[in-house]
């Protein structure tokens, strides 16, 4: 009988400690703590039959994460398509944890996060300035400065808004007037962004902060037809080429070059790519669908990845990922890596690649005919809207274009 009873108290006790903890399904408030700000986010957890989903929730946007393991207290979220995670314990109505970058762990933020709240920065927003509008934005860096657009949107629940800048946007920013200062921020899974700015007349001055140690500052001047330079004409053919000559592996191994029998009498679209560059998520997203209803009129879009490892297996398994999450059926080649400098000698033909992503249009006859630097994506509205209606002009002229075939 004793040992019966020693048994059982020892089977009672197994049991004990591994029970697992049920992940509460719902509305949850994510805080990253970075560089002595608070980044909130929404996330949506989700339960269907035995398998937890959740969405990251940034204004319009609903990010999938449908990677998310719950093993005794501790829940594991891999972040969509990158190469990073939230991972915290559970406590009831609360988690807490680290926003892992496996790629680089020197990046890791403390994560919390806390169920049943729904509000960003503040739950109530009382505030008599107004920050809509568009504004003329200059970012200043410790080595350099850039140019944006900020377009902002403000109602009695919020701000919504985002940067346009030369090599992209900054995608949904959303967040609220605190204290008469407007506090923004987003979170895709991968990229940690917090705006903070202050409003004299109808100048903003503000702060960006970037992941664990990127800060800039900003000042935006309201401007009712704000402008940027050209996307036209940042990326382009250096004097004496009018083709490209590259030869990159597929993610079979295979060798891939633009004298390929089936690039020959055909549009092709280049896309500059990297499957951690947010701006490259929109203009894929874009992209896939716009390829599957297109590529019978004699279109092939090719990707070229660069990734964040010189290490051909690590990059073909992150693109094999987020092709399969987007349903992407045209191919990509992996390029080289995500630095800018080592990416322009891979296509040294090309005066520089400045942003990820760049999208070049070749015509039937195998020349560059247009080059477009960065993407705005739908998070900028009617910016994204006149690139659309661009892009399939540009494509419509080099279709209707004599044939001639590469020899």
């Amino acid at each position: 009988m004793r040992v019966i009873i020693l048994f059982l108290l020892g089977v009672n006790l197994l049991a004990c400690t591994t029970k697992q903890t049920e992940l509460k399904t719902g509305i949850w408030r994510g805080v990253i703590e970075l560089q002595g700000q608070q980044l909130p986010f929404q996330m949506e957890i989700q339960k269907e039959n035995s398998k937890y989903i959740a969405y990251l929730i940034n204004s319009d946007e609903r990010i999938l994460l449908d990677e998310i393991t719950v093993n005794n207290d501790s829940v594991t979220m891999k972040l969509h398509v990158f190469d990073a995670a939230l991972k915290a314990k559970i406590d009831d109505t609360q988690l807490k944890g680290t926003f892992i970058k496996y790629y680089a762990p020197e990046g890791n933020l403390p994560f919390t996060a806390t169920f049943n709240e729904t509000y960003l920065f503040v739950r109530d927003q009382t505030t008599l300035i107004d920050f809509t509008g568009k504004y003329e934005v200059l970012f200043k860096t410790e080595k350099d400065t850039y140019p944006a657009v900020a377009i902002l949107e403000q109602n009695d629940k919020g701000v919504t808004g985002t940067f346009l800048t030369p090599t992209g946007d900054y995608r949904y920013l959303q967040g609220n007037v605190v204290n008469d200062e407007l506090k923004l921020s987003t979170f895709d899974g991968n990229h940690a962004f917090v705006f903070n700015a202050k409003k004299s007349g109808d100048t903003l001055t503000g702060e960006f902060f970037s992941g664990k140690s990127s800060y800039e500052t900003w000042v935006g001047v309201k401007k009712e037809n704000p402008t940027l330079p050209d996307a036209a004409s940042l990326t382009y053919l250096k004097e004496g080429y009018s083709t490209l000559d590259f030869s990159f592996p597929d993610l079979n191994g295979n060798r891939v070059s633009l004298s390929d029998e089936r690039f020959k009498n055909k549009v092709v679209v280049l896309q500059i790519f990297g499957s951690w560059c947010p701006n490259c998520m929109d203009e894929t997203k874009f992209l896939a669908p716009w390829y599957d209803a297109n590529k019978n009129r004699g279109i092939e879009i090719l990707g070229l990845a660069y990734e964040r490892k010189d290490d051909f297996e690590y990059a073909k398994a992150q693109v094999l990922k987020m092709k399969t999450k987007w349903n992407v059926n045209y191919d990509f080649v992996i390029a080289g890596v995500n630095d800018k400098d080592k990416a322009s000698e891979t296509l040294p033909a090309l005066n520089k690649i400045i942003s990820f992503p760049t999208t070049i249009l070749i015509g039937k006859d195998g020349k560059v005919k247009h080059i477009h630097t960065g993407f705005s994506g739908p998070g900028t509205g009617i910016y994204y809207e006149q690139f659309k209606e661009h892009f399939n002009q540009k494509i419509n002229e080099l279709l209707a274009e004599n044939s001639a075939l590469v020899n």
